[in-house]
């Protein structure tokens, strides 16, 4: 039996290799070093985008000889991850990534050469990232920690309490992500004010500029208390020391999968469990992953980065990066996933790909991204959006071996639906060649999702709602709404500006939104009549 560590990759090739697993090209042991002396690039969020993707694309670096150095990765959330799915494994991943003909593509990531933590009571670790930070080779932070990651305020705008505690206590034994790196920083600065890049590669819009946000706000906080110099936070503001590039990433890396995990035992490869940690983070020694996969970032680097685009990641300028994710977020990806993921929790699906073999609910998503999507998209001009397109319906939510369920997409519905389909209503309200009111599956999608917000599927059985910050009180203003009623109070809903950035009905839509809404509610089956109705 093979197990994953550095030893048995370097005895054992020969059966690794029948086992149809890539091995990385390159000396690690060289590497190794040369990161230790002369670090170039460290990640925040030891995650699975992070190793199913971002280290996948350096080793492609690290192999063609194109860098010389590997990735730190720092952990600041959950310090298990580093615990039981890096050090045990030498810091290796089994990149497993799986095609929608059912063939398992299998790699080694052996371009982590160190993974740490930020835990203030392992002086090893926080040395370690004072040193790195204070290198003047170090080019680049990444980021995966999520969009929550950034936040430094409630929905109050008030100071998370740990943040609060942060600002009055100084830099000696931040908590926060964002205190942690505003900290390492002000040692870089200290040191030389050597320039250096961050980078955030989260899912979310103006991920970079949130990231500055946070960052510059935790410096400001902390120079009106004396614990860092003005100076300090002009450098975080010098755009010729220090840069926040936007980015956008787009590859799906859900939890690990059991049906993987049994796969890679049958191949010969062992100690590959399922690892659910006290934060109840999901992960394993693999990531299984899709095939797409896009990373398109600023090229805004003030001291240097790998030359990563021979790795399939695309540098451009600000303008270019939004106009993708404004693509992905408003047209192409982002409004057919919650179509389906509303609409799937109410017809009693658990998996996004066989929601596709549903032949109204195709066409449902069809309809939103070809027939009304694609007239008001925002072209970027280096991706096409209709090819974009075809891969996500054709190739990416079909797929059945990615395991992505309708229920974690619903997650935080409220949030996104102002983005995912009230620009594209704004988009038609504005031209003059559309009008919004001829819009069907967008409002249908809209309606599908107020119909969601009760709770009771399509056969009348209560079913548990996804995490949502505005939960409650849209289920309040739903209270009194049932199977069979014939009023409701959804129209507060639908002219809600700050849900849907727009009211509803002042543009046309709301009354057919409501129309529909109160036609999914005639009693069991409702959903699916109102959705073969409108969409055939």
């Amino acid at each position: 039996m093979l197990r994953l560590t550095r030893n048995s990759i370097t005895n054992e090739a020969a059966a690794w290799k029948k086992a149809d697993v890539t091995l990385p090209e390159f000396d690690f042991e060289q590497i190794a070093q040369n990161t230790q002396e002369k670090p170039e690039w460290v990640h925040f969020g030891a995650g699975n985008i992070f190793r199913g993707f971002i280290a996948n694309a350096h080793q492609k670096l690290l192999n063609e000889k194109l860098a010389d150095t590997g990735i730190i990765a720092a952990e600041t959330f959950d310090f298990e991850m580093i615990d039981k799915a890096y050090k045990p494994y030498d810091n290796l991943t089994l990149l497993v990534t799986m095609k929608s003909n059912g063939e398992f593509e299998k790699t080694v990531i052996n371009s982590i050469v160190e993974g740490i933590t930020a835990d203030n009571s392992r002086p090893e670790d926080i040395n370690r990232l004072v040193a790195i930070f204070e290198n003047p080779s170090l080019q680049m932070a990444s980021f995966t920690i999520t969009e929550k990651g950034y936040a430094l305020t409630n929905p109050a705008g008030q100071y998370l309490g740990v943040v609060e505690k942060d600002i009055e206590s100084g830099l000696e034994q931040p908590l926060h992500a964002m205190s942690i790196v505003t900290a390492l920083a002000y040692r870089r600065y200290l040191k030389g004010q050597y320039p250096m890049t961050f980078v955030s590669m989260d899912n979310c819009a103006h991920n970079g500029d949130k990231l500055k946000h946070s960052v510059v706000t935790m410096a400001k906080e902390w120079q009106k208390r004396g614990f860092v110099e003005e100076s300090f936070v002009s450098y975080l503001l010098d755009e010729s020391k220090i840069t926040f590039p936007v980015s956008m990433i787009d590859k799906i890396t859900p939890r690990p999968s059991e049906i993987v995990k049994d796969a890679l035992l049958t191949q010969g490869i062992e100690d590959m469990d399922v690892i659910v940690t006290s934060k109840n983070t999901y992960t394993a020694p693999f990531v299984n992953a899709e095939v797409s996969e896009y990373l398109v970032i600023e090229d805004k680097f003030t001291n240097g980065r790998p030359a990563l685009e021979n790795a399939g990641i695309i540098f451009t300028d600000r303008e270019t990066v939004n106009s993708i994710e404004t693509m992905k977020v408003t047209t192409c990806l982002n409004p057919l996933h919650t179509a389906l993921a509303v609409s799937g929790c109410l017809l009693g699906y658990t998996l996004i790909a066989d929601e596709m073999k549903d032949a109204t609910l195709k066409k449902f998503v069809e309809t939103i991204g070809y027939t009304e999507g694609l007239k008001v998209v925002v072209d970027p001009g280096i991706i096409s959006p209709k090819a974009f397109l075809d891969e996500v319906l054709n190739e990416r939510f079909v797929n059945p071996y990615i395991p992505d369920t309708p229920q974690r997409i619903a997650t935080d519905t409220s949030q996104k639906v102002g983005i995912r389909f009230g620009e594209t209503i704004k988009a038609y309200a504005k031209r003059e060649d559309l009008n919004p009111a001829e819009l069907t599956a967008i409002p249908l999608a809209i309606a599908t999702w107020c119909r969601y917000l009760l709770g009771v599927d399509d056969k009348g059985n209560e079913f548990t709602l996804s995490p949502d910050p505005l939960l409650e009180d849209l289920q309040e203003t739903l209270a009194n709404v049932s199977l069979g009623a014939q009023t409701s109070n959804v129209k507060s809903i639908l002219s809600n500006e700050s849900i849907f950035g727009i009211n509803l009905y002042e543009v046309g839509v709301g009354e057919k939104i409501e129309g529909m809404f109160h036609e999914m509610l005639a009693g069991p089956g409702a959903v699916r009549n109102t959705l073969e109705k409108y969409i055939g």
